[in-house]
């Protein structure tokens, strides 16, 4: 579920008072904003203050950073060269500064010089190796 911004969530608790008493049903503005939290899946007004203001706090990737974590269990730095999607799962396209083997076998090699996958707001990719590993995991900047 994707947060309001502060300011969103304060108009929707505005809307809701003005709806509620165009049918009759007058409440305070702080049980609107208590209601608006609510349908966040806050518990209350502040809790959902708290999650909107760590929400932006946190650090984004972008366009053009430099990144580094694990594609299939090697460890990998690079450009990120394509971003889209929402936080909670982001497709992204990372050009490596040095290619990855993506094969662990000695007698042969598949090396990348690229990688693409969906990572969610973790940096973790939902897609895992068989021995339970996500696919990709990207460092996400602090």
């Amino acid at each position: 579920m994707t947060l309001p911004s502060l300011d969103e969530a304060k108009t929707q608790a505005r809307a809701l008072r003005v709806a509620l008493s165009a049918r009759g049903t007058t409440i305070s503005h702080s049980e609107a904003l208590e209601a608006i939290a609510v349908q966040h899946g806050a518990k209350d007004w502040n809790t959902l203050q708290a999650r909107i203001r760590k929400a932006a706090t946190r650090p984004e990737l972008t366009l053009g950073a430099a990144v580094s974590g694990r594609y299939l269990g090697q460890p990998f730095t690079g450009r990120l060269v394509a971003l889209s999607g929402p936080p909670e799962m982001r497709q992204v396209t990372i050009r490596l500064d040095k290619p990855v083997d993506t094969v662990r076998f000695e007698s042969f090699s598949n090396l990348r010089h690229q990688i693409r996958g969906a990572i969610d707001a973790t940096g973790q990719s939902v897609r895992r190796t068989s021995d339970g590993v996500p696919h990709l995991i990207v460092d996400l900047p602090s």
